[in-house]
């Protein structure tokens, strides 16, 4: 007998890499085992997370686990969302139209420009002096 397949994502912002399971369930998040509350401390940032069930009607019917690595606390939860959205996705594909119409499926592909030799950043110059 084969084990049901569990829904699973991979969600991308700047360095941070979020991987995110789906089952249904209570509507609990965990993010590296922790409540998502926890994990992130800014209401604003729990909000984000959000997001993606909220616009689809359904918090609270599935248990979302996330392993999330890399970046800040505010790219690591766009990450998150963005895993989310993908998953509902693997869960109910009807659900894209509205998900792609709020821009959550599209992966946000800035990241740090490099620093370039010859100057002190990735655009600024060293100052010129012409005398």
């Amino acid at each position: 007998m084969m084990a049901e397949k569990i829904p699973y994502a991979t969600g991308k912002k700047k360095s941070a890499i979020a991987r995110v399971w789906m089952k249904p369930g209570d509507g609990s998040i965990t993010v590296n085992k922790l409540p998502a509350s926890d994990y992130f401390l800014r209401p604003s940032l729990t909000q984000l997370i959000q997001e993606p069930l909220e616009l689809t009607q359904t918090s609270g019917k599935y248990s979302i686990m996330c392993r999330v690595s890399g970046g800040g606390k505010a790219g690591q939860a766009s990450a998150v969302r963005h895993g989310i959205a993908k998953a509902l996705l693997e869960v109910d594909g009807s659900l894209r139209p509205q998900l792609k119409k709020a821009g959550m499926l599209t992966r946000d592909s800035r990241v740090k420009e490099r620093k370039k030799y010859g100057q002190p950043g990735a655009r600024k110059r060293y100052q010129y002096s012409k005398r």
